[in-house]
């Protein structure tokens, strides 16, 4: 199993691609160094620090003609990849 589930592409995110630093949807039970590792061998680059962030799902409920259903987006954990400087990753490239 990948530790690097999918990358981030959001509004805040991409702002903070200007300064080097790259968001991504990561294996909640991956730590710092392995993430580090995997972006590495993945988009041959330069890691220089990993911060990690556990984001819990938000609890979501709708209302129904048999009444009230309940439930919960799942748990996942961020992590923002801050590369050495000079080093860029493209992820149009696929596109």
């Amino acid at each position: 199993m990948s530790i690097l589930i999918s990358p981030l592409v959001t509004e805040k995110i991409s702002s903070l691609n200007e300064k080097g630093k790259y968001g991504f949807i990561v294996e909640s039970s991956a730590n710092k160094v392995e993430i580090a590792k995997a972006v590495e061998k993945m988009y041959s680059v330069n890691v220089a620090k990993v911060n990690t962030i556990s984001v819990l799902g938000k609890a979501k409920s709708r209302f129904t003609k048999g009444g009230t259903v309940s439930g919960k987006k799942p748990d996942y954990k961020k992590a923002i990849v801050t590369l050495a400087a000079g080093e860029v990753i493209d992820f149009y490239s696929n596109v």
